[in-house]
């Protein structure tokens, strides 16, 4: 009788893009075409070289700006030309794009309270409820796992994309408070095998402390 082949194992790493000014001054960005500021594109740049010796085959990326351009450092350091999947584009915050969490909770204190709650249905009068991103955001890693099994795929995203994400693979409440750090320019590995989904390692930050890339082979 002949032995079935094992299932192959699908690695997704998820990468933050790197700072923005926006991100600096705590500014809700959304769906806003925000450029990196310096330290982003040095940020982007770590991480290029911290990836160059994880066998990346696949480079996928939101095509908001921020997103894109880390992609583009890291696939010049990878040899990658990036994909882009709009469907991986940051959360669409409507009525909050643009101001900081003070200004939010003055002019728009009770929708700031449905915000910090985590109301799923809550979409900024013309933005995106939590429930609409789920659907969104999960759908996306799944084709993209589906369409690449048994490759590594590297994956620039956003915070709210990465948030969704870590619940769909732990299986969280879209409601509970987050209990994990999404910093800018981190490194999220989830894997897929027969169907099944687990984070592999989470937010790390190695490649962006002083002198770890002197460490990484030239």
């Amino acid at each position: 009788m002949t032995e079935r082949s094992a299932s192959p194992t699908t690695r997704l790493c998820l990468v933050r893009h790197g700072e923005t000014e926006w991100n600096a001054a705590r500014r809700i960005q959304g769906q806003t075409d925000i450029d990196l500021n310096a330290c982003g594109r040095r940020q982007a740049e770590a991480a290029g070289r911290w990836l160059a010796v994880a066998d990346i085959d696949v480079l996928y990326s939101s095509d908001l700006r921020r997103a894109w351009q880390t992609a583009q450092v890291i696939g010049g350091t990878l040899g990658l030309a990036p994909l882009a999947e709009p469907a991986l584009r940051e959360r669409r915050y409507g009525v909050f794009e643009g101001l900081t969490y003070e200004e939010l909770k003055h002019d728009y204190p009770a929708g700031y309270a449905a915000f910090v709650a985590r109301d799923p249905g809550y979409d900024f009068e013309s933005g995106e409820s939590l429930k609409s991103l789920y659907a969104r955001v999960t759908g996306a890693v799944q084709r993209i796992a589906d369409r690449h099994p048994g490759r590594n795929v590297a994956v620039v995203v956003h915070g709210g994309v990465l948030d969704i994400v870590n619940r769909f693979v732990r299986g969280s409440p879209l409601d509970t408070p987050r209990d994990f750090l999404i910093p800018n320019a981190g490194l999220n590995w989830i894997v897929c095998h027969d169907g099944d989904w687990s984070i592999e390692s989470w937010g790390a930050t190695d490649h962006l402390v002083p002198g770890a890339l002197d460490e990484l082979p030239s």
